[in-house]
């Protein structure tokens, strides 16, 4: 079945779709020797699709894995800045993978990987309901009215957060431990609200990603979900690549 070109590199997990189409405009694309110029291109998938002179291969059974990204690492495969990234970390034997949303340099914890840039896309949009969930330390004294109020959802710099849950595990003097429960990760959002709550957040892990958890996970390691499990939490709302 013939599927747009931009589409087909996403479910290849070549890029995203969005960067796909970037590709194309920069005329890095080719198919049997032509020079695509539109994402719009229709592809059956037995052509010759080169992306920089590289072939690109037909579409795998789709693959996620859990991986416990360190703090210190861009989640981007190529940053302008030189800093280290993700995709230059990740162990051996791993195919092409693109990872599904983004730890910023400074947190830490469980990040989706996959090979499919079109489950990546499914993953990350708001209307799955999958909530993240992440443990917070924070400095600063806890004020209970001001958290509620970051839970009931706030506006901050013409920014609008959605609701979240904000369970405080422990605390000792100016420090504690929180878990907070976001059903949208906006950037650096538990940074925002925990500054608007009066609070500086010290270390921020990511511990859920909707049914996947970091679990025993040490930094650097990363598990692939089984295949039967990833269809089982899908269900009907996505097709794989079987």
């Amino acid at each position: 079945m013939a599927e747009r070109i931009a589409k087909f590199l996403s479910r290849c997990g070549v890029c995203s779709r969005r960067e796909a189409e970037k590709y194309i405009e920069q005329e890095r694309i080719s198919v049997n020797g032509e020079t695509i110029t539109t994402p719009m291109f229709l592809v059956e998938g037995d052509e010759t699709i080169l992306f920089d002179g590289e072939k690109i291969g037909k579409k795998e059974k789709t693959r996620l894995w859990i991986y416990y990204k360190p703090v210190g690492l861009v989640t981007t495969h190529k940053d302008e800045k030189q800093r280290d990234t993700v995709f230059n970390n990740l162990p051996s034997g791993l195919p092409r993978v693109i990872s599904v949303g983004r730890l910023d340099l400074n947190s830490e914890g469980l990040l989706l990987l996959t090979n499919d840039g079109e489950l990546s896309r499914q993953l990350e949009h708001p209307s799955n309901g999958w909530s993240r969930r992440y443990r917070v330390r924070v400095h600063g004294f806890l004020n209970e009215k001001r958290l509620k109020e970051v839970e009931g959802g706030v506006e901050i710099d013409g920014v609008s957060y959605g609701k979240c849950k904000i369970v405080v595990d422990s605390k000792q003097a100016t420090n504690a431990w929180l878990t907070i429960t976001l059903m949208e990760g906006k950037n650096r959002e538990i940074r925002k609200l925990m500054a608007y709550a009066g609070l500086d957040v010290a270390r921020l892990i990511r511990i859920s990603y909707g049914p996947f958890q970091l679990g025993t996970l040490k930094e650097g390691e990363v598990k692939e979900v089984p295949f039967k499990v990833l269809k089982e939490q899908l269900g009907n709302s996505y097709k794989i690549c079987e």
